[in-house]
């Protein structure tokens, strides 16, 4: 036990020094495993950590760097319930985990499949998926909630459907700090596998009304306001070119050449678009 310890605390100090302070006690870490961007804010008494990467052995590494940052007692939220924001969720317990309601609906409905499809994509460290215990949040909300860190308030909300049907945004008001998820990527376009395309540029009009300062996204680095409003530009023409298109009598391969991202995405972004424009999700 004492070797592992003196082994394991050396890393972690090295890993927890690649940590960004981005605002008062505000902290980001982008880790290379899915190209994540987790965050931490830190009051006087508790912190809150933003998603907790991709495996129980991830969110074990992610808690030992945040223990070389803070002593106060831990809270987590969940951007959304993809693997790679909250399967690391077991390694926290038995703190509170934050999330959507939807959100632990869903880690409890999907994640065996997706703990499958994972060690298929990656068999050399499938075990790593398979053999982690999902934790869906244990606390869940629906619009809101506020959270009391000692000092510093943070406001977890729900803007709307957009990346996935249960994003939750972390403001961080008095830095003007904002955690994002998945509705904001930086590095690279949007997710759409799982999207309401739809919806998605409501939500981002939202969220850009609270973009009064740095942005985190939940891929890449931190950006801003204009960041946000390209990414929204982008969101709203495929929106409107998939309504466009159908109702023109088109189809997903009429819209795909005029599409703002490129063509996997897009093909992605338009297939969920028609089939929310069908009434179909």
């Amino acid at each position: 036990m004492a070797m592992n310890s003196y082994v394991t605390k050396p890393v972690a100090l090295r890993s927890a020094r690649m940590w960004r302070e981005i605002a008062d006690r505000v902290f980001i870490r982008r880790y290379s495993d899915f190209n994540v961007t987790i965050g931490l804010v830190e009051g006087a008494t508790d912190s809150l950590v933003v998603d907790t990467r991709a495996s129980e052995r991830q969110g074990r590494e992610l808690m030992d760097e945040i223990r070389w940052l803070t002593s106060t007692r831990i809270r987590v939220v969940n951007t959304h319930h993809h693997y790679d924001h909250s399967f690391g969720n077991h390694a926290f317990l038995p703190t509170d985990i934050w999330g959507h309601e939807r959100c632990a609906t869903r880690l409890r409905e999907d994640s065996r499949t997706t703990q499958f499809a994972l060690a298929a994509a990656m068999p050399e460290v499938g075990a790593e998926y398979t053999e982690t215990p999902i934790s869906p949040p244990n606390k869940t909300f629906l619009n809101t909630v506020e959270l009391e860190l000692g000092g510093r308030t943070v406001t977890l909300a729900h803007l709307g459907r957009g990346h996935t049907d249960n994003d939750v945004v972390v403001v961080v008001p008095d830095v003007h700090a904002l955690f994002a998820g998945d509705l904001i990527e930086q590095g690279g376009p949007p997710s759409f596998e799982d999207s309401y395309p739809m919806d998605w540029p409501g939500t981002v009009s939202r969220l850009l009304e609270m973009a009064t300062g740095a942005v985190v996204p939940g891929h890449g680095d931190v950006v801003g306001r204009s960041f946000v409003e390209g990414q929204l530009a982008d969101l709203s023409a495929l929106a409107q070119l998939a309504r466009r298109v159908r109702f023109d009598g088109g189809s997903v391969n009429d819209a795909l050449p005029l599409a703002p991202f490129p063509s996997q995405v897009g093909r992605a972004a338009l297939v969920r678009a028609f089939a929310q424009l069908a009434g179909e999700i």
